[in-house]
């Protein structure tokens, strides 16, 4: 297996829906979009795209048809994690058998396993493909931390795990991270508003949900940064944290998946449980959106 690297800025893609049911033609617009715009590759079903409320026949849909609809020019690499190792290994030898450039694989959630567990449950996992990994590691949702000395030995003992999509929220964990693991181990932003900080201790992009509605400054920000203009991505980190704060304001994928109703991108329609935004917070998005000059 080729080392392929992951960086720049990914989409963490919404799912469209349409009376109840995966909009498919919307769906590939959304990709198209994304490429036009400078995005590096496309993640669908994970947590933006609202993959817990997704059956199995729809969630292996939506990943072929994002393969599909990216035609080789990014890559796609499918959120395929679950908190049962046989029910991953199933999805990810479906996205590998579609065609995914690689898989997502978040923590496993609700059943809390040991640091042991973590490892040997993402070691199964990656024995089943030949796809690289990516692991994702959000214990805000899932309730579980994966270590940085555990993911130092993942990286070291299974060959096709390449990074982390790190959403800690703790940038001295993501500096371990960098410190413990080989050279070559991929280390992705999982939260928009640290994207900038993360690249300073050696980050390589974000898997990111603001993409969704501001798909070119995100790759813009990122690029300039890699390519050493640090005084026109930090511009653009702070023209974006304004817009990053609104799409949190309600949990995600709520406000993100409710813009792009607003901008004409896709229906706000989501399945419960989630649900509409409040008022208050509406209000506030509109007013963001508006003062980011994405809506009138």
């Amino acid at each position: 297996m080729s080392k392929k690297i992951f960086k720049g800025s990914i989409v963490a893609i919404v799912t469209p829906f349409k009376n109840g049911k995966v909009d498919e033609a919307t769906l590939r617009k959304l990709v198209r979009f994304h490429i036009d715009n400078g995005t590096s590759g496309i993640v669908p079903c994970g947590t933006t795209g609202e993959s817990p409320t997704l059956d199995y026949e729809e969630h292996d849909r939506v990943v072929e048809v994002c393969i599909e609809a990216a035609q080789g020019k990014v890559p796609v690499i499918a959120g395929t994690g679950s908190n049962s190792t046989a029910e991953a290994i199933t999805m990810t030898k479906h996205a590998a058998k579609a065609g995914a450039d690689a898989s997502l694989q978040v923590s496993p959630y609700y059943n809390k396993p040991t640091q042991k567990g973590l490892y040997e449950h993402f070691k199964a996992i990656s024995e089943s493909v030949d796809i690289p990994i990516i692991l994702y590691n959000i214990a805000s949702r899932t309730g579980v931390n994966i270590l940085p000395e555990t993911m130092a030995k993942m990286a070291r003992d299974c060959k096709n795990i390449v990074g982390v999509k790190e959403a800690s929220g703790d940038l001295d964990q993501m500096a371990q991270i960098r410190a413990l693991c080989p050279s070559d181990f991929q280390l992705i932003s999982g939260d928009d508003s640290l994207t900038l900080p993360l690249m300073a201790i050696g980050g390589i992009g974000v898997i990111s949900v603001v993409a969704n509605i501001a798909a070119k400054d995100v790759a813009t920000m990122v690029d300039e940064f890699l390519k050493g203009n640090i005084k026109e991505a930090q511009e653009l980190h702070y023209k974006l944290l304004p817009l990053i704060e609104a799409v949190f304001i309600e949990t995600n994928p709520i406000p993100v998946k409710t813009a792009m109703g607003l901008m004409g991108m896709c229906s706000p329609e989501m399945r419960l449980p989630l649900c509409s935004m409040s008022e208050g917070n509406l209000a506030k998005l509109k007013r963001t959106l508006k003062d980011y000059g994405l809506m009138r």
